[in-house]
Order: C-alpha cells, then sequence, then structure tokens
C-alpha cells in the first residue's frame, strides 16, 4: 500500500474530529470519499498531508510511519490538489506547473531542461499543452482545475490527494476532470478524491468510503453506493435518492 490510515483519531488539541478511520490505498487504484459537510473529510485529508498530527493511531506511507518523513521527501510521494483556485499573481500555465518541480529541485538551483520538459509533459498528459503561455488567472475554472492536477503530476508523486476537483465547475469541465482522474490510475498513480457527489464517485472510483460524523461507516467497491446506503450517509430518504440518482447501479465499470 501506498498510503494508510491506522485506527486514525484526527483534530485538535482541544477537539476530537474523527477516530477510529482505517483507510487505504495502493498503486493505479482510484478511492473516493463522501460525506456531508462538517464529516471531517478536511480533517482527515490535512492528517494524511501532514499538516495536522495525528491524535491516535497512524498514518502509513510506502510502509513508514508519517513522523518519518520529513517535508521535502514526502512530497516526492504525496501531491496535493485543492478545490477551485483562482491564483493570485499572473504567472502563466506552464509556470504554475513548473512549481510542481520545487520538490526535486535544490533549494538554490534554478528549473533545469528536464524539469521543464517534465512540465510540459505533464501539461500535454491532461490535453492543455496549448494553454501553456495563457496567464492562470484568465483561464477558465475546468482549465485551472486541470493544471492544478497537471502541477502535482509534475511533482512524479506516487499518490495524488484530490479535494473536490470538480467543485464550482459547469458540466462540461466537471466530466472534462473526471475523465482525466479516471486515466490516472492507468498511470499507475494512487488517487484519494472527495466529492459531494455519488454520481461522479460511481463514474471514477475503484472503492468509496463513507465518512459521517468523524467515522468510515461503509467502505468497499462502488456497489456500495445505493440507495439506502446514501441515504443513511446524507440523512435522507431512500426513495428520494433513488428518484434523483436513478442510475445507481447502472455506470459502466
Amino acid at each position: 500500500m501506498l498510503l494508510e490510515a491506522r485506527a486514525l483519531a484526527m483534530g485538535y488539541r482541544h477537539r476530537t474530529v474523527g477516530e477510529g478511520i482505517d483507510l487505504k490505498i495502493g498503486q493505479g487504484e482510484v478511492l473516493c470519499l463522501l460525506g456531508p459537510n462538517g464529516s471531517g473529510k478536511t480533517t482527515l485529508f490535512r492528517t494524511l498531508l501532514g499538516i495536522l498530527p495525528p491524535l491516535r493511531g497512524e498514518v502509513v506511507v510506502v510502509g513508514q510511519p508519517l513522523s518519518g518523513w520529513s517535508r521535502q521527501a514526502l512530497a516526492k510521494v504525496i501531491a496535493y490538489v485543492p478545490q477551485g483556485h483562482a491564483g493570485l499573481f499572473a504567472f502563466t500555465v506552464a509556470e504554475v506547473v513548473l512549481m510542481g518541480r520545487t520538490a526535486r529541485i535544490g533549494r538554490f538551483a534554478m528549473p533545469s531542461v528536464h524539469d521543464r520538459r517534465v512540465a510540459r509533459q505533464a501539461l500535454d498528459v491532461l490535453g492543455i499543452g496549448h494553454l501553456a503561455e495563457r496567464v492562470y488567472t484568465e483561464i477558465s475554472g475546468g482549465e485551472r482545475q486541470l493544471a492544478l492536477i497537471a502541477r502535482a503530476l509534475a511533482q512524479e508523486a506516487g499518490v495524488l490527494i484530490l479535494d473536490e476537483p470538480t467543485a464550482s465547475l459547469d458540466f462540461g469541465n466537471q466530466l472534462r476532470v473526471l475523465q482525466q482522474v479516471a486515466a490516472l490510475k492507468t498511470r499507475g498513480l494512487a488517487v484519494l478524491m472527495s466529492t459531494h457527489q455519488p454520481e461522479h464517485a460511481l463514474r471514477v472510483a475503484d472503492r468509496i468510503a463513507f465518512l459521517k460524523g468523524g467515522r468510515i461507516t461503509v467502505q468497499g467497491d462502488r456497489s456500495i453506493a445505493d440507495a439506502a446506503n446514501l441515504a443513511d450517509l446524507y440523512g435522507t430518504d431512500a426513495q428520494l435518492v433513488a428518484a434523483n440518482l436513478p442510475g445507481l447501479g447502472r455506470q459502466a465499470p
């Protein structure tokens, strides 16, 4: 396994947000995390990334406790893609993606020809090479999200953590991002993705985990995302879920 949470309790010094969390993800796999607002998804991601220390239990990265990893070494293994990021400065898309090479460049070194080639290849893999010289703040939300995924690819990390990568995107851009997420596993990457939309998880996930009240309540293959389980997760009626997600159980493999 590339990334594991073992009996993990997470939170802050005076407040436990979640506990008893067991998750694992391996090479070439997409694991989608579903849960209502306030369920602890962001806290879990911050803990897996080493931003917050575990309260109990442990996070294991490539067989080694997270506590034993330096920030730079960890960045070579795990890349993080935040949800909707508008940017503040007029960097080109190519420059934003090149920032993904930071973990592999010496503190005072300049990006090499190889670094620029890796960044360019990441853009091409995601089909946005034509945006390389565009200003990042002037492209669409979907294009920015693909650029952030390209930046993560440029890190050459084995694990990608995506925090609601389709949030606030229009339908077409949601489909483009999901298409690329599904393609990442063919490159051997492990992808952990949170989403508020069960149909997105059903489209791209190999496995799904439900996070509710800071605990993993159900996890397994896509078949667990049925009307009854989703109704329990989101505190609504199963018939209402079935009526609004009529394609449950009929997604293509």
